[in-house]
């Protein structure tokens, strides 16, 4: 198919909404198509496409260029990235165009040199490379270039997988049963599915199955008392409403507005009768002061740089720094600290984040445990295997990684309370 003038002048006006980084991606993206609504549903899929490639490579498309401009960027990704050939928009070119990309097109990517290919920040690169090894963080950086894919978590209050996998085949959706989650189904494509029966009737809902394996391990039970301590959208919390059968209480807290009314909707399809979002003004605030030592099972996924999830959010690449680093490690240390207070004798305190990182990781584990002695660390392996699930990495913490699992990158630690203080 060819690609016209237009169509190229959308991705370069896209990028150059884009590429500064200054907020989301999806946000700006998703306003510039409000703004551009001349854009047919194909034009839209290349300009999303597009852009997103050019932002998962976007160090290597950098040093491929001459200046790095919006149009070098868009030219470079889709000769390099997306396979266009240049015949098919050659009359879009302007001088000396052609040629560049003609020899861009045969450069062979495994002669740049390694950050490049790694495609990573340096400040990432420097704590990564030591924890995982040369060949290891290449591994890992590829599987972060690549697409993620769709996955589905069943809510079987309202269906069980099997049905869930019987519908989609009948309504020509490819899919199949995730690998490790017992709830998780992948999609083949991206499929729209916001109009599909079972999304509006609450009986799937869109989680990555990473995230569906992190919600596996704080194993709520009927009738408890439960807190999702930064809840975001509530995809875990439903899956734990869920996983209580409706029962008991579970607390949505967030500090954010924006993401407790995403989770409104979403907590309406469900049915869950269970779950009571409730917005906090940090770690600190009354309503959580209030449950201290009263709750069963607290899940912390602690706000973090977030570059486990680089194949669907790459522009965090840019928009993390080595200085922001620092300051989410205080806020996780503290988030850490308040959500413990909440959890009563006997219970569970579960630790989690999309991120790589071991400061944000091991290291706020270790320190916590360190100077909390009522607390021991489960391993998270055995934790899943209680429940028939079995996935595999190494150690007493939960490490998933793109390139290994085929999920979102994450980590995770498993922390009971003891019965009695030593």
């Amino acid at each position: 198919m060819a690609l016209s003038r237009p169509q190229l002048e959308a991705i370069v006006d896209a990028l150059t909404i884009v590429l500064p980084a200054r907020e989301p991606a999806d946000a700006q993206l998703h306003r510039f198509f409000r703004e551009h609504r001349n854009l047919g549903q194909r034009d839209r899929a290349l300009v999303a496409d597009t852009v997103y490639s050019a932002l998962r490579r976007r160090r290597l498309l950098e040093s491929v260029t001459a200046t790095a401009s919006p149009r070098e960027i868009a030219l470079a990704a889709l000769v390099k990235l997306q396979g266009v050939g240049i015949g098919q928009f050659e009359s879009a070119l302007r001088p000396g165009e052609k040629e560049w990309l003609t020899t861009l097109k045969a450069l062979d990517i495994e002669s740049l040199p390694y950050e490049v290919r790694v495609d990573l920040p340096d400040w990432v690169i420097e704590r990564l490379k030591p924890l995982l090894g040369e060949e290891a963080l290449l591994a890992l950086a590829r599987g972060l270039q690549e697409g993620a894919p769709l996955d589905l978590r069943v809510n079987t209050l309202k269906a069980p997988r099997e049905a869930v996998l019987d519908r989609l085949d009948y309504d020509e959706l490819p899919a199949q049963a995730t690998r490790y989650s017992p709830l998780g189904v992948r999609l083949r494509g991206k499929p729209a599915l916001n109009k599909h029966p079972m999304f509006l009737d609450g009986a799937v809902e869109v989680q990555d199955e990473g995230s569906q394996i992190l919600g596996l391990l704080v194993q709520p039970r009927r009738g408890e008392m439960v807190v999702d301590f930064c809840a975001g959208a509530g995809g875990k919390t439903l899956q734990m409403g869920a996983a209580m059968h409706s029962t008991g209480r579970l607390y949505a807290f967030d500090v954010s507005d924006r993401r407790l009314d995403n989770l409104a909707p979403r907590l309406k399809r469900s049915g869950l009768s269970n779950v009571f979002p409730q917005r906090i003004s940090g770690e600190n605030d009354a309503k959580v002061k209030r449950l201290r030592g009263k709750i069963d099972r607290v899940l912390v996924d602690a706000p973090c740089t977030g570059l486990g999830t680089l194949r669907r959010n790459p522009d965090l690449k840019f928009r993390q720094t080595a200085e922001g680093l620092v300051e989410l490690n205080a806020k996780q240390r503290a988030i850490l600290e308040s959500a413990a207070g909440l959890v009563k004798p006997g219970g569970r305190l579960v630790y989690g984040t999309c991120s790589l990182l071991r400061e944000e990781n091991e290291a706020i584990v270790e320190a916590f445990l360190a100077a909390h002695a009522d607390f021991r660390l489960v391993p998270a392996a055995e934790v899943l295997e209680r429940q028939g699930v079995r996935v595999p990495f190494e150690g007493p913490y939960l490490r998933l990684y793109p390139h290994v699992h085929g999920t979102d990158g994450f980590f995770a630690a498993v922390m009971d309370r003891e019965e009695t203080p030593r």
